[in-house]
């Protein structure tokens, strides 16, 4: 009986150990099947002008997060995210809100001009009723001296036009200093001085008709519209409030669009000015009023965006889940510049989807793995780690209970200063915050497979760039889930329009890719969950 008991034994140890041995084996077999030409297939898609940088919220994040669920479809991973209808969908809906222009315009006569082409705001200026407002050609605005744009025009309650900075004379010389020396009339400070001339005059509204050509003048709208965006940041809640009116609202205008206000053509206007160059005179009271209707609503513009999530279910221990994520999201267009973002983050989405499909075709072959496993790419990680911080906050799809730790792929395409030229690198961060089995698996991992060099410069708690808190695996940790987030370093091109596919280091990023492949390998297959038994927060 005891040599019988002996004999089994012996011979379950050994099936166990072939058992893992295989279980090893086939996970090698199936990171090979990560390979630098899928992902740059993927990545020179996410990466392309046509996604226009993949801001939260617009065209092309949208079609990027099409794009990501088509790819789990095709895979057959499961759709868990409810639906309106009732159904499941890819999707995880959800509305952000940023404060903007809700409705924003000038009517002359039949005509609509559009903001931010035809004028734009100096300042985040509030009209939220539209109101009919007199105009009146108010020269350059400038009192001084025996020079008075003033002298023959009322202004009281009304918009006064003026044209930018200050006259000059017939010879060239500007008009105050007789000479190539400007004066206090030009730039933000002689700008204000104009105001507070129009303000005592009674003027209610400003416009400013800008001295550049309509070339410049539509890159100037552009750029301002860019830095006005950089207030209007998202958030979750709407106050369901709008703003009060600016008192003294400032807009700069064209040449086109101030003689469209007067009421005639710009070669006239042109003339005018000519005019005072040639007299020295004040031109001001040379035009006839005229009626314009302006609106510029503020107020909380509601966004729609979604976290994209495919799900693969385990076997014996399937209630238990393990998150592999990455955010598709990037900051779009910036000064009338595309930023691709290829490497942020990119690499990290086109990584997901190539673990992704590691895992589904071991599944079809028979090897699937013990834990669930929920791929997910997630919006809004430039505007705050918004799009994870929805899933933990307010709508875990798996409870948090039943996840057991979050993988973060974020920026691993290219090297940093601190390491070039070397290549064979990857720095981790938070492995060891919450679990030590989690840390030590991945020491393990690496050595059997990868070999690559460690890092954990950014993993001290002491690190000025507080990288833990960056990325969106913050989220799960701060909810006492095990998170380890993969990074190779910021570079010269990060958030910049450089940050483009061919760049991208496909060798080093295809290792680290199968590098989180085989832990996620490992903790899915492994017989205990990890434990939670650290707090290095």
């Amino acid at each position: 009986m005891t040599k019988r008991f002996l004999l089994l034994s012996f011979l379950s140890a050994n099936l166990v150990a072939y058992s893992q041995q295989n279980i090893a084996d086939k996970s090698t077999q199936y990171a090979a099947t990560i390979s630098a030409q899928d992902l740059r297939k993927h990545l020179t898609y996410i990466a392309s002008d046509s996604l226009e940088g993949r801001d939260t919220g617009s065209e092309g994040q949208k079609k990027a997060a099409n794009y990501i669920a088509n790819h789990f479809a095709k895979l057959g991973l499961q759709a868990i995210a409810p639906n309106k209808d009732g159904g499941k969908g890819y999707f995880q809906y959800f509305n952000l809100y940023q404060k903007g222009w809700k409705d924003a315009y000038i009517k002359i006569g039949n005509q609509k001009k559009e903001f931010f082409k035809d004028y734009f705001p100096n300042g985040l200026t509030s009209i939220p009723d539209e109101q009919s407002i007199s105009v009146v050609f108010a020269g350059y605005g400038i009192e001084q001296d025996s020079y008075n744009d003033y002298k023959n025009i009322n202004v009281e309650g009304k918009a006064v036009v003026f044209f930018e900075g200050e006259p000059k004379d017939k010879t060239g010389k500007y008009l105050f200093t007789k000479g190539d020396e400007k004066s206090e009339w030009i730039e933000r400070a002689g700008l204000q001085k104009k105001i507070n001339i129009a303000i005592n005059h009674g003027a209610k509204m400003f416009f400013v008709i800008s001295g550049n050509d309509s070339q410049k003048f539509s890159s100037l709208a552009a750029e301002r519209k860019a830095v006005l965006s950089r207030f209007n940041q998202l958030n979750f809640n709407s106050a369901a409030s709008t703003e009060k009116a600016t008192s003294n609202p400032t807009f700069f205008v064209s040449n086109e669009m101030a003689s469209a206000m007067l009421g005639i053509k710009a070669k006239k206007l042109e003339k005018i000015n000519e005019e005072l160059t040639e007299s020295g005179v004040s031109s001001a009271s040379k035009l006839k009023e005229s009626t314009i209707s302006i609106k510029a609503e503020r107020g909380e513009v509601p966004v729609e965006t979604q976290n994209v999530m495919g799900f693969l279910e385990g076997t014996d221990k399937k209630e238990e889940v393990i998150l592999i994520t990455a955010h598709y999201d990037h900051v779009g267009i910036q000064n009338g510049q595309i930023h691709n973002g290829a490497d942020d983050d990119g690499s990290g989405t086109c990584a997901v989807l190539e673990i992704a499909e590691a895992f589904a075709k071991a599944k079809q072959e028979g090897n699937g793995p013990r834990r669930s496993i929920l791929f997910m790419t997630v919006t809004g990680e430039e505007k705050g780690l918004l799009g994870s911080q929805y899933y933990t906050d307010k709508d875990p799809i798996i409870p948090l209970a039943k996840t057991v730790c979050d993988l973060n792929i974020d920026m691993i395409g290219r090297i940093d200063k601190q390491h070039a030229p070397k290549e064979e690198y990857v720095y981790l961060i938070g492995s060891d915050k919450l679990s030590s089995e989690l840390h030590q698996i991945s020491e393990d991992v690496n050595k059997r497979y990868i070999n690559f060099d460690l890092d954990y410069t950014f993993n001290d708690p002491k690190d000025p760039n507080r990288f833990y808190y960056r990325s969106d695996h913050y989220n799960f940790a701060k909810n006492k889930i095990p998170v380890i987030f993969y990074f190779t370093g910021v570079h010269e091109d990060y958030h910049r329009p450089g940050d483009d596919v061919e760049k991208i280091l496909f060798p080093k990023y295809q290792q680290i890719s199968r590098l989180v492949f085989q832990t996620a390998w490992e903790l899915v297959n492994r017989e205990e969950r990890i434990k939670v038994d650290s707090n290095k927060q």
